[in-house]
């Protein structure tokens, strides 16, 4: 397994986010010792900024330097497969530079599930929930999947929609952590946006739009909040608990 983290300096909402710090320590380094204590074989920086390279390089990490025009994170992971000339079957794990809280053990579960399914083309992670206003929020996207865990649609609707009202809300709420195979990074940032990733916003809707199988590793744990405003900094470093 190769971690890979995406990190540009210049978010819109939080600017120079992975150098803002969480519990004493630049953003970029809590979500790199994340990836480290998955056991993953290789950890590797995907920036654009040099101040960012610089504290991962100070530190001991690996960074390579990508191109500021990237349009997603995944474009990013794409050019870094390059620079790095992974082979096609190497699995690859996206881990965001905006999640110092996500839980090691569920990097290494995308990562193995990847492995032990073939026939998907990622893997990705989403947790069991019931709370009526995270369900109704466009800003948490909702997957549902058929029995053998495949996704079969991503949104920001509130899916699947509980027709009689005195069902509970129970759904799955997605977390945006991804597995796959450096092939397929490849083939997929090849295809360009699609119509319903376009419509949603949300970028694994390409790869269903294109029959790619995504598996879905399904959990009780809360990953945290991701860090996007100075309001989710805060309540990542009141969360914050080592790895």
């Amino acid at each position: 397994m190769h971690v890979i983290i995406p990190a540009r300096y210049g978010a819109t909402r939080l600017p120079g986010k992975p150098l803002r710090e969480v519990a004493g320590r630049p953003l970029i380094l809590r979500v790199r010792e994340r990836a480290m204590a998955s056991g993953a074989a290789r950890v590797t920086v995907a920036t654009d900024d040099a101040r960012i390279a610089a504290v991962v390089k100070d530190a001991g990490g690996e960074v390579v330097m990508t191109a500021a025009t990237q349009a997603s994170g995944t474009d990013r992971i794409a050019e870094a497969i390059a620079l790095l000339a992974l082979p096609d079957e190497a699995i690859v794990v996206n881990l965001q530079g905006d999640e110092p809280l996500m839980p090691p053990a569920l990097v290494t579960a995308v990562a193995r599930a990847l492995r032990d399914n073939p026939q998907w083309h990622i893997a990705t992670a989403a947790r069991r929930m019931q709370d009526a206003q995270a369900f109704a929020s466009p800003h948490l996207v909702k997957v549902v999947c058929e029995a053998s865990g495949r996704a079969l649609y991503f949104s920001r609707a509130p899916i699947p929609w509980p027709r009689d009202p005195a069902m509970p809300s129970a759904f799955l709420g997605h977390i945006g952590l991804y597995a796959y195979r450096a092939g397929f990074v490849r083939m997929f940032t090849g295809w360009g946006p699609s119509a319903l990733e376009q419509r949603e916003g949300l970028e694994q809707l390409r790869a269903l739009d294109h029959g790619a199988a995504i598996g879905v590793v399904v959990t009780d744990a809360d990953p945290g909040p991701g860090v996007d405003t100075e309001e989710d900094l805060t309540r990542a470093n009141a969360l914050w608990r080592p790895a």
